[in-house]
């Protein structure tokens, strides 16, 4: 009798209906599942990935998939900030558990694991995305202060292709086709999963000779340091902010700067987004930010146009007939 009001309930929407299976599903085996998926589809961002999962399986992996309702998430979330953590991770996280169980709904992970329904789980508020800049001076000036040949070939780098600092750190001779001078990367080794070309000509030609000169024996990466992979300089990089004058700039401000010269160089957002490795025009515009110099450059194009139209009147008044049509 009880299945059987349940059942009624369910078809009048008032309750969704609890099927044996369904109390058996807990949210470790949907993050199982999910990570599963995440391996098969080789993501990029994996151990990021992996990283947020394990906090949420922390939190939530013994509960009843079933049992996880609004009330369960804001819980989660206010746990969260008494831990210090901002509102975007505590967004990819709860990304990372609406992607289960939506999968779970539509049964993406098979009839073993499927889920009549899940809570809505709403997108907490993010600060704005940084704004940092970096004028040409500005960079050469830090860039003279790094003191260090290979980590300033990557920051110039960096600071002309807007490519991902991970992405950069992970570039080998492989896809480099010299008798062309193409670095064509594969989809593979791209966070996107999608493959791009970069011609090297002027600046990015200079950069890949000089690295070609500083090439080690048994080290394919093209930026190295001391043939090993290069890992994190903050201090280093902190010092050479505060030498150039330039303190609370950080290195991702690179990626916006680059993707702001590219833009007012008169390149077409997908050009642009070709070299840096922006997917989607959402992801470009993050960076592609106008800032107050944009402004004023934009109020003073204005003002030239606005001066340049003509001035002189050509309306007739409808009480004045017009020179062809005078009486003489």
């Amino acid at each position: 009798m009880r299945r059987l009001k349940e059942r009624g309930a369910d078809e009048q929407g008032l309750k969704p209906f609890v099927g044996p299976g369904l109390n058996r599903i807990t949210i470790n085996a949907l993050l199982d599942a999910l990570e599963a998926e995440f391996c098969r589809q080789e993501l990029k961002s994996l151990k990021k990935a992996l990283s947020h999962l394990r906090n949420v399986r922390a939190a939530l992996g013994h509960r009843r998939a079933v049992d996880v309702g609004v009330g369960t998430i804001n819980r989660y979330i206010d746990s969260e900030r008494k831990e210090g953590k901002a509102n975007g991770t505590i967004n990819r996280r709860l990304g990372y558990l609406g992607e289960a169980l939506g999968m779970a709904v539509r049964g993406d992970f098979g009839d073993d694991l499927r889920l009549s329904s899940m809570p809505k789980i709403r997108k907490l508020h993010e600060a704005d995305t940084g704004q940092g800049f970096f004028s040409k001076a500005e960079f050469f000036a830090v860039l003279s202060h790094i003191g260090d040949h290979d980590r300033a070939d990557y920051l110039d780098w960096f600071f002309w292709t807007g490519m991902r600092p991970e992405e950069i750190a992970s570039l080998t001779w492989r896809p480099f086709d010299r008798e062309t001078w193409m670095l064509r990367l594969p989809g593979k080794d791209a966070k996107t999963g999608k493959a791009r070309a970069l011609a090297l000509v002027g600046r990015y030609r200079e950069i890949i000779e000089r690295k070609m000169r500083a090439r080690r024996f048994g080290c394919d990466l093209i930026f190295h340091r001391d043939g090993e992979k290069a890992g994190r300089f903050d201090k280093r990089w902190k010092r050479a902010c505060l030498e150039a004058g330039v303190s609370g700039k950080i290195p991702y401000d690179l990626r916006r700067t680059a993707v702001r010269n590219m833009k007012r160089a008169g390149n077409s957002e997908g050009e642009c987004m070709a070299i840096s490795g922006h997917r989607t025009r959402a992801m470009f515009d993050r960076y592609n930010i106008i800032d107050e110099d944009d402004i004023a450059q934009t109020a003073a194009r204005t003002a030239v146009y606005v001066e340049n139209l003509p001035d002189d009147r050509n309306v007739v008044s409808i009480d004045q007939p017009a020179a062809s049509e005078a009486i003489p």
